[in-house]
């Protein structure tokens, strides 16, 4: 197995394994360290039926459920129920899949839940010829490049999630997920390193602050981590298999044309309700 930094941001490249095949304890606990490590893996040229990547989700913990009050339309097309098919396929003018078109804003999956995701795993299967690429931004180094008066200040406060709370729409979407509140500042149970928990997706306010603070000061933290220095972008080739860490990193996607085909499998671990760094 050999790693390899890919960006100064963010993220590294494995390869030299078949993560198709059943893995050894050692490489198991080599891929955890340099997930630990580098926050982002990139697996390429890996051929992966739904059952080998479940049963590689499963070794890094449980595997996470569709947070969801309504049907998913992949439901009869995967045999995991935590299983998403990310897709803009269309079968009798109805989607495949979830999350179909366009671009998507910064986000942590699953950070309207008490338990986000801890880790989200996705192995693109079709891409289109240009766009679709997905950017990650390091929160940890977000955090520790805040300047110190705004550390202070938020040290104690909590930002509230919910689903697409910032989708152009006139009221936060619930109609998918509930809605929790989590500190601005999160502990990362493993490496104990601080991360800043926010995202443009999905944050709705901080709890602490009035409204005229919330959209200026929200306002500076969105952008704040979203800088490039703080970011890698993925361009997808089939059979790359990524894999991230949600307590530390945001997650977006570009555009990409309508009348080409996308289509990634999904998978993610469940986590811990975040506990406010010190």
């Amino acid at each position: 197995m050999h790693i390899e930094k890919i960006s100064d941001a963010v993220g590294a490249r494995v390869t030299g394994v078949d993560l198709g095949k059943q893995l050894t304890e050692e490489q198991y606990s080599e891929i955890h360290r340099a997930w630990l490590d580098y926050q982002v893996l990139v697996f390429p040229e890996q051929e992966l039926k739904e059952v080998d990547q479940v049963r590689f989700t499963r070794w890094f913990g449980e595997p996470g459920q569709r947070l969801r009050k309504t049907a998913a339309p992949e439901s009869d097309r995967v045999r995991h129920p935590g299983t998403m098919l990310i897709s803009n396929i269309r079968k009798d003018g109805k989607p495949i899949g979830s999350l179909p078109d366009g671009e998507m804003m910064f986000h942590s999956d699953g950070a309207f839940a008490k338990k986000p995701f801890r880790y989200t795993l996705l192995y693109a299967i079709e891409v289109p010829s240009y766009g679709g690429n997905t950017l990650f931004a390091n929160m940890y180094k977000a955090f520790e490049m805040l300047p110190t008066l705004l550390k202070n200040k938020l040290q104690k406060c909590h930002a509230e999630h919910l689903y697409y709370a910032n989708n152009g729409a006139h009221s936060p979407n619930r109609s998918l997920s509930g809605i929790r509140q989590h500190p601005v500042f999160i502990s990362h149970e493993e490496t104990h390193r601080t991360a800043l928990y926010v995202s443009r997706l999905m944050t709705h306010k901080i709890v602490e602050l009035s409204d005229t603070e919330n959209e200026e000061i929200l306002g500076e933290l969105l952008d704040h981590s979203e800088k490039s220095e703080f970011v890698y972008e993925h361009v997808w080739t089939p059979g790359d298999f990524v894999i991230w860490d949600n307590r530390c990193l945001n997650h977006a996607r570009t555009d990409f044309p309508g009348g080409e085909r996308r289509l990634l499998r999904r998978t993610t671990v469940v986590g811990v309700d975040p506990l406010p760094a010190m």
